[in-house]
């Protein structure tokens, strides 16, 4: 038997300026996760768990909770932005140009727009992409730029901290 190694993620080294990356997989949102996650969130906007409230508002039925999407798509990139993250920096420019609704599917992509080497940490680089998150029918939901500390090539923990079964 041949032990194969699964995806191990990209490092700083395997970046290049205006590279862009669709993400591979894309989620539909249940009402179920809309809910726990405003309450889990202690956010008290009616439009996010109060149908009959919603239904009573311009979008006629409940909204996503926007700190889901942004967690949500945030989530969807890291197979291919930060699976080799030693830490996010920051999000920045964030829009909602399109409400999101329980239901929709939401897909995303990356696009790396600056690359530098960090000057306090030599074993990482930082990186700033732009995301974008759409529905199934192609309307950007969300944008914004996020800028992380990747790990170069062999510096992070790697399959160091993984432990081998005994048996």
């Amino acid at each position: 038997m041949s032990v194969k190694p699964g995806w191990q993620g990209r490092f700083f080294e395997d970046f290049e300026i205006g590279d862009v990356y669709r993400h591979p997989m894309g989620r539909t949102i249940t009402q179920a996760d809309n809910i726990w996650f405003t309450l889990l969130t202690q956010n008290t906007a009616h439009p996010h768990f109060d149908a009959n409230y919603a239904a009573h508002t311009g979008f006629g039925k409940p909204l996503v909770n926007s700190c889901f999407t942004i967690a949500l798509v945030t989530g969807q990139s890291v197979t291919d932005i930060s699976q080799n993250v030693f830490a996010n920096l920051g999000w920045d420019e964030v829009r909602l140009p399109n409400p999101v609704h329980e239901g929709d599917t939401i897909y995303s992509e990356s696009e790396v727009l600056e690359k530098r080497d960090s000057g306090s940490r030599p074993e990482v680089g930082i990186l700033t992409v732009r995301t974008k998150g759409y529905t199934q029918s192609g309307d950007v939901v969300i944008t914004f730029r996020r800028t992380v500390m990747v790990y170069r090539r062999g510096q992070g923990p790697g399959g160091r901290h993984r432990p081998e079964p005994k048996g």
